[in-house]
C-alpha cells in the first residue's frame, strides 16, 4: 500500500513522529503537500481534505494519513494504525495498548513544549505573549520537564525484556517518538538539556541508538528532513531555555 501523509510542508511539527516510523519502516509514502501542486497535490490538496472533500470523517488538523479508503488523523492515532502494520508496535493487545499510553503521554509533553513559546494563543505571535512565554518556560524547565524525563528514564529502565527500548524487546514507534523529543529538545532548550540529561542516561543512550539505525541515517541526511525552526513546535528563544 502506498501512505499519503498529509502535514504542511515547511515544518516538521507533529508530522515529523509519523514521517520517523515511515521512513525506518521502508514504506511506500508520499508527503502530499510538499509535492507540486500541478499534479493536483501539493498544500492545496490538503486544504481540500481539511475542508471536508469527498470525506465522511474530516479530521480536525493535519497530520492526517490516507491509507486506501481510510483517512485517519490524530498522530498517536496514526502511529496507533501504523505501528502493527510496519511491524513497529507489540504483537500482543497489552503491548500495544502501552505502546499508546506512552505515546499519549509523549502528546502531552509535546503540547506543553508548544506552550512554553505560545502559552496565551496559537494564533498571536510569540512577541505578543513573552512574559506570559517567560513564566511558563521557567516552570516547564524547572519542573514539568525534569518529571516527564524521569518518567519515561523509568519506564526504559523498568522494561522487563531488558532490551534498551521503551516497549517490548524491539524498536517501537515509540521510541522513534522518544528520539523527535530529544533531538527537539537539545535544540530548544540546550542548556537546560546538558543540565538535565547526565540523569536520564538512558534516554540519552535510546536517542543515539535510534540515530544510528541505517534507514534513519540515510533519512537525517536527506532533504526529506526539514530542519528544525522558529516555525514549529521546538523553538529555540535563548531567553526561555534559563
Amino acid at each position: 500500500m502506498r501512505y499519503e501523509l498529509y502535514y504542511w510542508p515547511s515544518i516538521q511539527g507533529r508530522g515529523e513522529f509519523v514521517r520517523l516510523l515511515l521512513e525506518e519502516a521502508g514504506a511506500d509514502y508520499v508527503d502530499v503537500a510538499r509535492l507540486p501542486e500541478e499534479n493536483g497535490t501539493g498544500l492545496p490538496a490538503l486544504l481540500r481534505l481539511l475542508g471536508g472533500e469527498s470525506l465522511e470523517h474530516v479530521p480536525f488538523a493535519p497530520p492526517f494519513l490516507k491509507a486506501g479508503d481510510l483517512v485517519i488523523g490524530q498522530t498517536a492515532n496514526i502511529l496507533l494504525y501504523l505501528g502493527p502494520r510496519l511491524r513497529l508496535a507489540p504483537k500482543t493487545e497489552a503491548g500495544r495498548h502501552w505502546a499508546h499510553q506512552l505515546q499519549l503521554t509523549i502528546a502531552d509533553l509535546v503540547g506543553e513544549i508548544h506552550d512554553t513559546h505560545h502559552p496565551i494563543a496559537s494564533s498571536l505571535y510569540y512577541e505578543d505573549q513573552k512574559p506570559e512565554a517567560l513564566r511558563r518556560a521557567k516552570d516547564f524547565t524547572k519542573n514539568r520537564l525534569p518529571k516527564f524525563l524521569g518518567y519515561f528514564e523509568q519506564v526504559r529502565a523498568q522494561n522487563s525484556f531488558r532490551s534498551g527500548y521503551l516497549v517490548g524487546d524491539t524498536l517501537s514507534y515509540v521510541d522513534l517518538s522518544m528520539f523527535q523529543v530529544v533531538a527537539g529538545l537539545r535544540y530548544a532548550f540546550p542548556r537546560t538539556m546538558s543540565r538535565l540529561e547526565p540523569g536520564c542516561p538512558g534516554l540519552v543512550e535510546l536517542h543515539r541508538r535510534v540515530a544510528r539505525r541505517p534507514r534513519l541515517v540515510a533519512y537525517l541526511a536527506s532533504e526529506r528532513r526539514l530542519p528544525f525552526s522558529e516555525e514549529g513546535i521546538f523553538r529555540h528563544y535563548p531567553e526561555l531555555d534559563r
